[in-house]
């Protein structure tokens, strides 16, 4: 197989043996941007899709850059929680001149943790879900980046995980902004109480997770981030068709609370 093009939203495309034809493209009501996903490119996706002509890899590499730039940290080596955050990591580490190292390497034979029924359950598979590369960071002071922390509980325990073995410090960097509001497009994110962003802890992160700081991406880096290369391949190429792509956007309703359409309750 290999990589023909995308669907454009709201494309209706009928695909024969002969060739592909777009039958139709129902646009949004009264010219409203488009509103992809934007935690697809966080955390959902494949790193190797293609959504709007970018890989998502290079995306997640673009948000460990900014994240840099938004939260440098005096440290002496970067790393990730494997794997999902690595392009992150790697983006983080290249534009602080920060070695990347492994920390932790992932046990094969545990399943997900997320779907663990109750907290206790979920920290205990978290231990079990990873083994120490403690050569590595012993007495030295680590950045961790995360793709996303939505409870709180996976990332802690990996903390105490470090701390134990050596770490002298563990700094957690979040590549993107804290989730906030349920999504009411089909995304199953927790409830509003169970999101650390809204509880009382999150006022003081650092301190009821273990970690010497937290600091998250920007919502207007994270948009940055996503929307960079889009507009490069736009204003360099005056043959796209603007009309067609329609106009630029991306929801964030579960970090701003603004959805891309009206709520009827």
């Amino acid at each position: 197989s290999r990589y023909y093009r995308e669907v454009l939203p709201g494309e209706i495309v009928k695909i024969s043996r002969h060739d592909v034809q777009t039958l139709d493209v129902v646009r949004r009501s009264e010219g409203d941007p488009s509103a992809f996903c934007i935690f697809e490119y966080v955390y959902f996706a494949r790193p190797d899709s293609i959504f709007e002509g970018q890989m998502v890899y290079s995306v997640r590499k673009r948000c460990g850059q900014q994240l840099a730039i938004e939260a440098p940290v005096e440290a002496d080596l970067v790393s990730t929680v494997p794997e999902s955050a690595t392009p992150a990591a790697l983006g983080y580490a290249q534009k602080c001149g920060l070695p990347y190292v492994e920390v932790l390497c992932k046990n094969r034979y545990v399943g997900r943790t997320f779907i663990q029924p109750n907290m206790r359950l979920r920290q205990l598979g978290v231990a079990k879900k990873f083994g120490v590369l403690s050569d590595n960071f012993k007495g030295k002071r680590v950045v961790i980046i995360d793709d996303s922390i939505v409870r709180g509980s996976t990332i802690s325990p990996i903390i105490k995980l470090l701390r134990e073995s050596g770490a002298k410090e563990v700094h957690i960097r979040v590549a993107s902004p804290p989730i906030r509001f349920p999504c009411y497009m089909g995304i199953n994110i927790p409830t509003k109480e169970e999101l650390i962003a809204n509880r009382p802890e999150f006022h003081d992160l650092a301190n009821y997770i273990g970690a010497d700081s937290v600091v998250y991406l920007s919502v207007e880096g994270l948009v940055s981030s996503v929307q960079e290369s889009i507009k490069a391949r736009q204003d360099n190429n005056p043959k796209t068709n603007k009309s067609f792509i329609g106009k630029l956007g991306h929801c964030t309703a579960c970090l701003t609370g603004n959805y891309p359409v009206e709520l009827e309750w």
